[in-house]
């Protein structure tokens, strides 16, 4: 029998206004955000039992990826060695050309509720407990675009994934939900601004929709690695995105170690596909 957990996740309210958060305090005394949010009661299932997983199908998969990296804080040890790593590992999962790894981020966990985008008051990330994605197809493309420096006449098929990881102890207290990309519609998501002191993104924030399937993989280790897909250019019935959010685990030890976690995005290049 599959074991399930309940807990709650921010989902943004239906709104005619297109939504935008603040990383840093808003100039003009503009408010943080412009759109409210409700959290809601899901049931999140163990999926460390499925061993049938596909990025292409669910949206998400894990896997045994030991690291040689021994300090995930020292910045310049993870571009040299973790970089590398991950980008061998995405290609190999996914069967692309090319792996672009662009973008790195380590969260400390911070007491009480995941918070929104995992920052309060443009404060260290920690845990981001609101239902999003992390591309749109136009924030893909200008991904896209950046990273060959416009030369994209030959792009057939790109995604971005991303592979994330627990940096010391086993993740007991706030563990990382991933949604089924196949209860996920185009309705739920809505495009979204984010806008941080050095450049502004768009990505997708998620309305509720009881059909939203969820799962986790419990008391991930140092040596385990959760892949899932951010943005998929190619057509037809294959996950394009993964809806996910951080959770407060009902039965988390009460001194379970706050989770430490680093996140990797990757851009993938597909030839001839």
């Amino acid at each position: 029998m599959t074991h399930t957990t309940t807990a709650t996740l921010e989902y943004l309210r239906p709104t005619s206004d297109r939504p935008y958060t603040y990383m840093y305090p808003p100039p003009d005394g503009r408010p943080w955000q412009n759109a409210s949010y409700q959290r809601m009661p899901v049931t999140i299932r163990d999926a460390r039992a499925d061993t049938h997983l596909s990025l292409d199908r669910e949206g998400y998969l894990l896997r045994q990826a030991p690291t040689a990296v021994h300090d995930f804080t020292d910045k310049e040890e993870v571009v040299r060695l973790y970089y590398p790593e991950v980008a061998e590992l995405a290609l190999a999962l996914t069967g692309a050309s090319v792996a672009f790894v662009f973008d790195h981020l380590v969260r400390k966990r911070v007491p009480g509720s995941p918070q929104a985008f995992g920052r309060i008051e443009g404060q260290r990330p920690g845990a981001a407990g609101r239902v999003h994605c992390d591309f749109t197809p136009a924030s893909a493309r200008r991904r896209l675009e950046l990273e060959l420096q416009g030369d994209t006449v030959q792009v057939q098929r790109y995604s971005i994934i991303n592979l994330w990881r627990s940096i010391r102890h086993p993740v007991l207290d706030a563990p990382l939900a991933v949604c089924d990309a196949r209860s996920a519609t185009p309705a739920d998501l809505v495009a979204s601004d984010i806008f941080y002191p050095e450049r502004n993104g768009e990505i997708y924030q998620a309305v509720h929709n009881t059909d939203h399937a969820w799962s986790y993989f419990p008391a991930m280790t140092r040596d385990e690695v959760l892949v899932f897909k951010q943005f998929d250019s190619a057509p037809g019935p294959v996950a394009r995105y993964t809806p996910h959010a951080a959770f407060e685990h009902a039965d988390a030890p009460p001194d379970a170690a706050l989770r430490e976690s680093i996140e990797i995005r990757c851009l993938l290049i597909y030839k001839g596909r």
